[in-house]
């Protein structure tokens, strides 16, 4: 039953907001981690907005699957694959150039993340770098090398995956807790570099039902001497004031909105959809 419980539902086009009017119809988004999770739902999403979205994922057959799913929805626009690694730098550049040949890069979604559950004490540093090197080096880089696509267009914005452990954290995830304090950080920098033109926000949510959660589930378990059913209710659950996970797609909709005209004002801030789990308290 746990693993159901952090299952998501299928993404269909009623679930995706529609942000057409307010989206460049010839903008070209590059989506990290778009073979599973929030990244595949996010290349869904902008594919159904009319974008055209560079879907990068070291994972070739989940990247299959997330086109395979784009044309039985036949979004109006569509999502090219790039096969790559982020902890590797020729890698990460030749990502940027394939994104910019398919047309006027315009958003970058920093959405690929990985987890490992372990006290400091214990925790492999190898394991730690290969992190900061996907969720916070990668991203830097990502929008080093997309800064002058999107000034040579006088536009552009960077969405960043941050989460409810970028605000506070929780034992046993070290390297996560860091990576996202640091993608805040890294948010607010472009939003300082950017003179205006150039925007960022990063968004934050509490747990969410993809692959990441549920492959949390039995390390947290039994580093905390509990049920896999009391990690879902006590700990991914027990401090929000709603009582569901969030799905993939409402947290690709919040980038959507952050990348269209609606989120014009939205520069270096953070969309904290967390349930209450970081600003309440019994």
């Amino acid at each position: 039953m746990t693993r159901q419980q952090v299952s998501p539902a299928p993404i269909t086009l009623d679930g995706i907001h529609r942000f057409d009017d307010s989206l460049p119809d010839d903008a070209v988004c590059l989506v990290t981690g778009g073979a599973s999770g929030i990244g595949r739902a996010l290349a869904i999403a902008a594919a159904a907005n009319g974008l055209t979205v560079a879907a990068t994922d070291v994972n070739r057959e989940g990247l299959a699957e997330t086109v395979d799913r784009c044309e039985e929805l036949e979004t109006a626009g569509s999502v090219r694959p790039i096969v790559g690694d982020l902890t590797s730098d020729r890698d990460v550049e030749r990502i940027v150039v394939e994104a910019a040949e398919l047309g006027r890069l315009t958003f970058l979604a920093n959405v690929a993340g990985v987890q490992h559950v372990d006290s400091i004490e214990s925790f492999p540093m190898d394991v730690y770098d290969r992190m900061q090197r996907i969720m916070l080096r990668a991203p830097l880089y990502l929008t080093k090398l997309c800064l002058p696509h999107f000034r040579e267009s006088t536009e552009g914005c960077v969405g960043n995956m941050a989460s409810v452990h970028g605000h506070y954290v929780t034992s046993d995830k070290v390297a996560y807790n860091v990576s996202k304090f640091g993608i805040r950080g890294l948010t607010r920098s472009i939003a300082a570099e950017g003179d205006g033109s150039i925007r960022s926000f990063s968004v934050s949510t509490g747990y969410v039902k993809t692959p990441l959660v549920a492959d949390q589930i039995e390390a947290t378990a039994e580093q905390r001497g509990i049920s896999a059913e009391d990690v879902v209710s006590d700990v991914m659950q027990g401090q929000a004031r709603v009582d569901e996970l969030m799905e993939p797609i409402d947290v690709a909709n919040l980038f959507l909105l952050g990348f269209s005209d609606h989120g014009r004002h939205l520069n270096g801030g953070d969309l904290l959809f967390d349930g209450g789990m970081t600003t309440t308290y019994e």
